[in-house]
């Protein structure tokens, strides 16, 4: 026999089990030159130091826990491998949008200040 439910039965929420590992945080440099290189990656207390670092810099953040995952195989100092191109390519792309950056500031250089090029 089977429990009949009334019209006020409640199910219990599930929960969704944290995931056990430390957060991550790689930090990449492009010279616009070759490919991105890691230049800082960590877990744990380096990865809040990485953060907090690029937090104080002005540095945009993007959350990605596979795409860091998968940098952080990447020695440090090394550049991005192939297999990553298109997904750092898109977080670039997000940066510069971000940042106001079009493709037009190529020949200027992707940095901006307030002082305007000398003619």
């Amino acid at each position: 026999m089977s429990k009949r439910r009334g019209p006020y039965h409640h199910e219990e929420p599930t929960v969704e089990p944290r995931d056990p590992r430390p957060p991550r945080a790689v930090a990449l440099e492009w010279d616009r030159q070759r490919a991105p290189r890691i230049t800082a990656s960590g877990s744990g207390v380096t990865a809040e130091q990485i953060l907090r670092i690029a937090e104080e810099h002005g540095i945009p953040l993007h959350q990605d826990p596979g795409l860091s995952e998968a940098l952080a195989q990447v020695p440090l100092g090394d550049e991005i491998p192939e297999s990553l191109y298109i997904a750092v390519a898109e977080v670039l792309a997000f940066v510069f949008i971000l940042a106001g950056i079009t493709p037009e500031d190529r020949d200027r250089g992707y940095r901006h200040d307030d002082s305007s090029p000398d003619e």
